[in-house]
């Protein structure tokens, strides 16, 4: 009721001006265009990859090669849309959350889902190799490390598609651009080469402390 009484009136300001006013001066009522988000992630140069990840390349080289088949980024149909909802939900639902101190008693352990338990990263890496299965190229498909809700690291795929950039996340069973997502995009995998990491957080955001993606699972 509020904003109708005082559009009510504004309409009436503008019925009582001279009429050369309103000439010299037009006044728009056109609702300004809604600025839309941004759908591709920006990168700020290489950084460190995660202490966990380079202990899971040492047992698994060749997963942490470039993949003979390069795509920047995947063209995303409809068909492409499905399947990556369709793993997205296959996996969350058949892995249960766990900390990979109760799972392997350290803090720290990147590894493929054991006993369909794992944490945050286990989940990307299955469902990263799940796609690479189904032939997306794993140049588009990358391992990215955030801060969650609680600033607390969290691990989830990325997909770069030439519609914006998509998030795969255990903690949430749609597919969601990356910029709908809650979280603070700290660094993740180069497209280029999945040895190389990329930070994600501009040159003048204050240093982040050493973290661990398994924080939060």
């Amino acid at each position: 009721m509020k904003q109708f009484i005082v559009g009510s009136a504004f309409l009436m300001f503008i019925s009582s001006m001279p009429a050369d006013a309103t000439n010299d001066h037009a006044i728009s009522l056109v609702p300004a265009p809604r600025v839309q988000k941004i759908v591709f992630m920006s990168s700020f140069g290489d950084t460190l990859p995660p202490i966990g990840y380079v202990a899971f390349c040492r047992d698994h080289q060749p997963e942490c090669r470039p993949g003979r088949r390069f795509a920047d980024r995947i063209q995303l149909t409809a068909t492409k849309l499905q399947e990556i909802e369709e793993v997205n939900s296959a996996v969350n639902t058949a892995v249960a959350p766990t900390t990979d101190l109760e799972l392997y008693g350290k803090p720290e352990m990147w590894a493929y889902p054991s006993n369909a338990k794992g944490d945050c990263e286990d989940y990307v890496l299955l469902k990263r190799r799940t796609l690479i299965e189904r032939d997306f190229p794993g140049s588009a498909l990358l391992i990215t490390v955030v801060r969650d809700e609680n600033n607390e690291g969290h691990a989830v795929l990325t997909v770069r598609t030439d519609r914006g950039d998509l998030i795969l996340d255990n903690k949430r069973s749609e597919v969601m651009r990356w910029a709908e997502t809650p979280y603070t995009f700290v660094k993740r995998q180069s497209e280029k080469n999945p040895l190389v990491w990329i930070s994600l957080l501009p040159p003048n955001t204050a240093p982040q402390t050493a973290m661990s993606a398994s924080n939060s699972h």
